[in-house]
């Protein structure tokens, strides 16, 4: 017997009473169908297998309803004479036992736009049910309760009615005041069902079968409750696979059964969070899904596929008390519903409107639903539902013009309507990214409306450039004489196109964008316009073919904006919106941006060999060339003078016009140059520490590196640097190699003016030419490149200066100078190595820019100096004869750069030393004047809020002898008992950080 348990199909028995079932919906679903969006079952169970189960659920679901026990009154009454009115049976509650009335209009028909019974012709042999079922003699019988009915649109037998019923009123027997969703209805079916009750052995293996994979469906493969690793679930899933061995005996209260209730009840009984006592073994997705599916199924009438039954409102009525059961809300409902819908509109072949309307109108209910919820779960259906549709519709309405025509353009404004409903919803409800902006600033039917029209629109021009591509050829072939070039002939054709969609569509479309033709005639034109370009762009003269296609295109361009002037004419702009999306097709003009796309390719190629050169340059003067600059500099101007010469070249007739463009592309590749040429070299601030906190002085402490870092760079290559350097101290940013850039910018800066005036020359060459165009600079002169190269210099200079002071010369300035003993550890090995820097700077830098790059060596040096004794750390302590060390130190630093009157200029000198000439008396005077100076600056910058305790000045970097921080300082740093207590007494500063 177990290997017929294993390969029974579920659900059906050799001797089943009810005639074969007709075709279902699934096995006739065209390929344009979407997959359905309510997911996939991990258990594969059969579309008669999943009725079943959905009709025992509904039979349980109805027969509770009241909260009642079982009738078992139903069984005794199910032989009667089902022709008799009095006694007919339904497997429905008391509730249900009311007579249909279907020849009232249905509510829910009503309300969903479909037609009911009573608006139907009176030819029309639609009847509640029919061809659901005989009766004697052949003829159709009429349900008289919703029960029967329900029975009859699942095509479920009245032999497996009977025997659910019976099992109900046994487990309504033994479940006595427990409410329907508190029960496992597969495992009470087992409890009370044992094979005596099936017609045969192979019926009795297909339902055990059956009801062991719900409950595999329902507790472990789609649970309401995520799974944790419990032994109930391994024990389940235990028992059900060893069923296949073994068969359950159902019906018993064995130990087999019992172990399956244990591990069933168990899973069941989980708690969702929502604080009812409810079994869960339904109601998780997508299993529930897929057995509401079915259930809504049964709305439709069996014999009429396009249309529902006229008793659909009972019907729905008790359909919906299922949802305890399968853990539906009204939303999923809504949801599963619209998908019902739109799948029976697609499947029966999309020709009862009726149904896309009643589509739409259930997405309505989806809409608002949307709106008020933010379940993760139902998001995730209501997406991919919404996406479905949305995918299906598009596809057709992308290429409309191949979808729709005059015999069956009426269906168009109804798909249209229902992807825009779609598209709506899932972008004003569901996207987060719509939600963070403005929704004025989102039109989502305008927007998708324009891109249906314009793809539509481009496939149409596509396929009829083609076909006249074709024609030429085979003509060609035969060796025939074109009546008029290609492009002439589409021309023609696309005209022809525009007044089909001006009429046909364009009315259509208009409900959601009011300038659709507008729209559509600016997508011709720029498609129209791309071919105009490919032939103008091959033509080297005027020929009759090029006339008959410009005269062409001219005719078509007139009645193209012509359409678009007409509907813009209630435009804000007038028009001028689209009319800016038709660029002009005169020759003279598309010649010009032929132009332009030439200067551009140009300048894009130009910006990639910048890309590519510099990846290479190493930074070394070219040889044999006078002012040290690099190899790419060079080239940078070599392919400038080619690139005009190329351009003045051209055989057209407007130089002038568009030689702006040529200059600004160029001025702005040389731009690109320039910033490539500097960029990683760092700038002044990239070298400049960060102060240390303020610290008492200590002559003990050893010195720390307290120097912080201003920008994420590699660390440095010197042992004990307190600074960073920028990107890496490869050979590229090396002195030297700094230098060239510097000369590399000078060089094209230079250079410029050469270029200008080697354009005015090629002007006045041109034929075109007019005294105007080169009397007045406008459009021949550099712009962006001179003020680039300029603030690059100025950016190199000041990097190369602290970079060599602050990094290079770190070791000698912040690890050695005034540390200790100040006798021992003077300026002097400082002023050594800094003197080479200034050797090899002067010896590769270009004579203009020399005096610039010393003079913020020095400013850098100075910078430097100043820092050490106001903010140097905690190893560096002065005493008042210090400062006579200081002073001549600082003269020493002068005089390098002075060099004896062939350095810097001693004015320059005297203006950037004057800082350091302010703050170096400070060191010469007592502690007690400093502190009472001090107190006198900061009363008189706080005011009376000082008197009580003295605030601690701000560190301004701004170093003066009148300035409370600087005095401070000076302090700090102050080896006397004087400056200990003061600071101790005052800041209770740290003697060490």
């Amino acid at each position: 017997m177990a290997h017929l348990f294993r390969e029974l199909s579920l659900g059906h028995s050799k001797r089943e009473t009810t005639p074969p079932p007709p075709p279902s919906m699934t096995s006739t679903i065209p390929s344009d169908l979407p997959p359905s969006p309510l997911g996939q079952l991990a258990v594969q169970f059969s579309e008669s297998d999943l009725r079943l189960i959905a009709y025992e659920i509904f039979v349980a679901a109805c027969r509770s309803a009241t909260g009642k026990p079982l009738s078992s009154a139903v069984s005794s009454l199910s032989v009667a004479n089902p022709d008799s009115p009095s006694n007919g049976v339904s497997p429905a509650s008391p509730a249900a036992q009311r007579s249909l009335t279907a020849a009232a209009a249905s509510k829910m028909k009503k309300a969903l736009g479909m037609k009911s019974l009573s608006s139907l012709s009176p030819g029309s042999t639609k009847s509640p049910g029919s061809g659901s079922g005989s009766g004697s003699g052949g003829k159709p019988k009429r349900p008289t309760t919703v029960g029967e009915l329900m029975r009859i649109q699942m095509r479920v037998s009245e032999s497996v009615d009977s025997r659910v019923r019976r099992a109900f009123l046994r487990i309504a027997a033994s479940q006595v005041g427990r409410k329907i969703e508190s029960v496992v209805l597969p495992l009470e079916l087992l409890q009370q069902l044992k094979s005596s009750d099936f017609t045969d052995q192979q019926e009795y293996n297909a339902w055990l079968k059956r009801s062991l994979k719900v409950l595999e469906a329902g507790l472990l493969l789609h649970p309401r409750v995520p799974l944790d690793k419990t032994s109930s679930s391994q024990r389940l899933r235990q028992i059900i696979h060893g069923a296949l061995d073994r068969p359950l005996e159902t019906g018993r209260n064995n130990e087999q059964m019992q172990s399956l209730r244990s591990a069933v009840m168990s899973l069941a009984s989980r708690s969702d969070g929502s604080f009812s006592d409810s079994c869960h073994w339904a109601d998780g997705s997508p299993f529930n899904l897929r057995l509401y599916e079915m259930l809504l199924e049964a709305c439709f009438d069996s014999s009429d596929a396009t249309s529902m039954v006229e008793e659909v409102d009972d019907l729905m009525e008790h359909i919906k008390k299922t949802w305890v059961i399968l853990g539906i809300n009204q939303m999923l409902h809504n949801l599963c519903f619209t998908w019902l819908l739109f799948s029976r509109y697609v499947v029966t072949g999309q020709v009862e409107m009726d149904l896309l309307y009643a589509c739409e109108s259930q997405l309505a209910e989806v809409a608002k639903d949307a709106k008020t919820t933010k379940d993760p779960e139902y998001s995730q259906v209501l997406s991919a539902t919404l996406s479905a549709i949305l995918g299906w519709a598009e596809k057709r309405l992308l290429a409309y013009h191949d979808t729709f025509d005059r015999s069956n353009v009426g269906t168009m404004e109804g798909i249209v309507s229902l992807g825009v409903s779609a598209a709506r919803i899932l972008v004003e409800d569901i996207s987060n990214e719509y939600r963070r902006r403005r929704k004025g600033e989102v039109d989502v039917a305008r927007t998708r409306i324009e891109t249906y029209i314009r793809s539509s629109l481009r496939t149409a021009f596509a396929q009829a450039s083609r076909m006249e591509k074709a024609d030429s050829s085979r003509r060609a072939s035969r060796n025939q004489k074109n009546p008029l070039p290609v492009l002439a002939i589409l021309a023609k054709d696309i005209g022809e196109l525009a007044v089909q969609e001006k009429r046909m569509f364009s009315p259509i479309w208009k409900r959601w964008h009011p300038f659709a033709a507008g729209v559509a005639v600016a997508t011709l034109h720029v498609c129209y316009g791309n071919e105009i370009k490919q032939f103008i762009s091959g033509i080297s003269e005027l020929t009759p073919d090029a006339v008959q296609v410009l005269r062409a295109a001219d005719k078509l361009e007139k009645d193209l904006v012509q359409i678009a002037v007409e509907d813009s004419v209630d435009s804000d702009d007038g028009g001028k919106a689209i009319i800016r999306e038709m660029p002009p097709f005169e020759a003279e003009t598309v010649i010009a941006n032929l132009v332009k796309d030439w200067i551009k390719a140009r300048i894009d190629r130009l910006k990639e060999w910048v890309d590519r050169n510099l990846q290479q340059e190493v930074w070394n003067p070219v040889e044999n060339q006078e002012g040290g600059y690099a190899l790419s500099a060079a080239e940078v101007l070599r392919i400038t003078d080619e690139t005009l010469e190329a351009f003045f070249q051209l055989p057209i007739p407007m130089h002038p016009a568009v030689l702006p463009d040529l200059i600004i592309g160029l001025d702005k590749y040389l731009q690109y140059y320039v910033s490539k040429a500097k960029s990683g070299c760092g700038s002044r601030t990239t070298y400049m520490p960060t102060m240390p906190a303020l610290t008492r002085c200590t002559t003990e402490s050893k010195f720390q590196g307290v120097w912080k870092k201003k920008e994420k760079s590699p660390p440095s290559q010197k042992k004990n640097s307190q600074v960073p350097i920028a990107n890496g101290e490869a050979g590229s940013f090396g002195v030297t190699q700094i230098c060239i850039r510097i000369n590399s910018l000078h060089k094209i800066r230079s250079e410029l003016d050469v270029v200008e005036k080697r354009v005015i020359t090629h002007l006045r060459n041109c034929e075109s030419a007019h005294t105007d165009d080169f009397s007045n600079g406008l459009g021949k002169k550099f712009e962006l490149t001179p003020a680039a190269c300029i603030e690059g210099v100025q950016q190199l200079s000041e990097s190369l200066a602290y970079k060599v002071v602050f990094h290079d010369l770190s070791h000698a300035l912040w690890d050695g100078l005034y540390i200790g003993d100040l006798s021992s550890s003077r300026i002097e090995p400082f002023l050594k190595e800094l003197e080479q820097n200034l050797t090899v700077i002067a010896e590769t830098v270009h004579e203009r820019v020399r005096t610039r790059i010393i003079t913020d060596l020095m400013r850098a040096s100075f910078d430097g100096f100043l820092l050490v004794l106001l903010a140097g750390g905690p190893s560096r302590a002065f005493t008042i004869q210090d400062s006579q060390i200081m002073e001549q130190d600082f003269k020493s630093m002068k005089d390098l750069f002075w060099a004896n009157g062939d350095g810097l200029a001693m004015d320059l000198i005297d203006k950037f030393s004057t800082t350091v000439r302010g703050v170096l008396p400070l060191f010469s005077t007592d502690t007690d004047s400093l502190i009472e100076r001090f107190k006198g600056m900061t009363l008189e910058a706080y005011g009376s809020s000082a008197k009580s305790r003295l605030p601690l000045p701000p560190t301004s970097g701004q170093w003066s002898g009148m300035e409370p921080n600087t005095l401070l300082r000076v302090l700090c740093y102050r080896n006397d008992e004087a400056a200990t207590r003061f600071l101790k007494k005052t800041y209770n500063l740290p003697k060490k950080l």
